[in-house]
């Protein structure tokens, strides 16, 4: 068979799961005839149409966020209820990270065989499943069974999010519209804080269920990504989705012929060799985009959120559930400032902010709890180091939020080139979950061997950080994905 028929077959292989949207074509010739309506506004103002479908997506993050904040508030209540371990209840908070290692694994190679939005269905179905099973758990194992059904489907939505609004945003809006991946996934956080200090769990889970559940149909309204439809050679789709996310009064030719030469210059390989990886088109990339997810992590931001109930109780704080509300609310705050700062100060700059600022805070909670477990529980100079600590963790995640939370998602979206973006993607996804998965399953066992000595090395990984922004992470502000990509030839 020859590599024509090949690239045909592969061709066929990969389909929109959803429809591509070009009907917004057939819309978009109605308005013209009648702009008097509603909906022919919204078609015709581009920056409405993209804001409106990156609300949509963004549902996907809601969840993402409420599934990383419900182990918290809800661990007293679930453990008495179903008369769990400690250990049985940590394996329940960790399997989130499992079940979205095993998401991340398949979400590269399914976005680019299905589509942005085939795969946002695939990935909401068994969030709503599995939310469901563990709100009417009698046991672990059911437990145990719906976190692993959620943590797959947020594994696909961590990947694919990011990707969908970095390819259907104007240059000049990209930053603002991709930080709104990380604005949701605090969002869900908070949310999951908020309503766990009075609902019971099962309810609270149902609660979860409903982002995804909006979501599925929700989908059936938006436009496929322009960039997968033109490397998928699905020209008429393409153009009907790009011209509807730039407004119909839009002159789009410049734009559609950038993605056709960009697609055209890396279709005639669809796979690279091994060997080529050494090429720093290709091996650059990865390294800022691995390397930027997974520093994210070992900073150790999950460990902090998913047991800071534990963390505050550590620092003497009596109302240590109403505490972690307060830092919910602090970083949706924060990471809204990010939203406003990216396309002004620029990528590069607030990592460099915040990573320094993490590293800091850091090392002032480490100095705060070693001073106080060498203190009297009755005295004065306990309860002090206790209120400074959990300011440290205020500012550890305000620092966090203004630039490691979003922009790692934000950069890897935009760097990696289009002929191994799924397969490259998958794989830095899948080492921010590893990541998480062993920063949340230690972050226990090392808060209870020494909560200063944890810190600490949370410090140091966040001065590595720092030092690897400085070094590699170029600036992407005010350039096309296609220029992006091709500065590292």
């Amino acid at each position: 068979m020859s590599a024509i028929e090949d690239a045909e077959d592969d061709k066929e292989l990969r389909k929109p799961f959803l429809h591509t949207g070009s009907w917004y074509k057939m819309q978009g010739m109605g308005s013209r005839q009648s702009s008097a309506t509603a909906s022919a506004q919204i078609l015709r103002d581009g920056s409405v149409s993209v804001l409106l479908c990156v609300l949509i997506v963004a549902l996907g993050p809601i969840q993402f966020g409420f599934s990383c904040g419900y182990s918290s508030p809800t661990e007293e209540d679930i453990i008495s209820d179903l008369s769990l371990s400690l250990s049985q209840y940590s394996i329940f908070g960790s399997l989130v990270n499992v079940g979205s290692m095993i998401g991340a694994i398949t979400s590269g190679q399914m976005a680019e065989y299905i589509g942005r939005k085939g795969s946002l269905m695939i990935a909401a179905v068994p969030n709503v499943i599995g939310w469901l099973i563990i709100s009417f758990a009698k046991d672990s194992s059911f437990l145990y069974m719906g976190r692993l059904l959620s943590g797959f489907g947020v594994g696909v939505i961590s990947y694919t999010v990011p990707v969908y609004i970095a390819e259907i945003s104007p240059q000049n809006m990209r930053g603002t519209l991709g930080s709104v991946n990380q604005l949701s996934i605090t969002t869900g956080l908070l949310m999951a804080y908020f309503f766990g200090l009075f609902l019971n769990w099962r309810i609270l889970a149902i609660l979860g269920s409903l982002p995804c559940l909006i979501l599925i149909p929700a989908l059936f309204f938006i436009p496929e990504s322009p960039r997968w439809l033109a490397k998928m050679g699905l020209t008429e789709d393409f153009e009907a989705s790009l011209q509807v996310l730039r407004g119909y009064d839009t002159d789009i030719s410049l734009e559609v012929n950038e993605i056709k030469r960009s697609v055209a210059s890396t279709s005639k390989r669809t796979m690279i060799r091994f060997a080529e990886l050494k090429r720093k088109r290709y091996w650059f990339p990865l390294m800022v985009g691995i390397g930027l997810l997974v520093l994210q992590q070992l900073s150790g931001i999950n460990g902090v959120l998913f047991y800071s109930t534990t963390i505050f109780e550590t620092a003497g704080i009596s109302s240590s559930n109403v505490a972690s509300v307060g830092v919910g609310v602090i970083q949706v705050l924060a990471t809204g400032v990010t939203t406003w700062l990216l396309d002004k100060a620029g990528r590069r700059l607030l990592l460099i902010v915040s990573s320094s600022t993490m590293t800091l805070s850091l090392v002032f909670v480490a100095v705060a709890f070693y001073i106080e477990s060498s203190a009297s529980e009755d005295s004065m100079l306990y309860s002090i180091m206790g209120i400074l600590a959990l300011v440290g963790v205020v500012v550890f995640v305000v620092g966090f939020s203004l630039g490691m939370g979003a922009i790692p998602w934000i950069i890897m979206s935009e760097i990696l080139p289009i002929n191994i973006k799924g397969l490259a993607g998958s794989i830095a996804v899948l080492a921010n979950w590893t990541t998480s998965w062993v920063v949340t399953m230690t972050a226990n066992l090392l808060l209870d061997w020494s909560t200063g000595g944890t810190f600490t090395i949370y410090a140091v990984v966040a001065a590595c950080s720092f030092v690897f922004v400085v070094l590699f992470v170029p600036e992407t502000k005010g350039r096309t994905l296609e220029e992006i990509q091709s500065s590292f030839r």
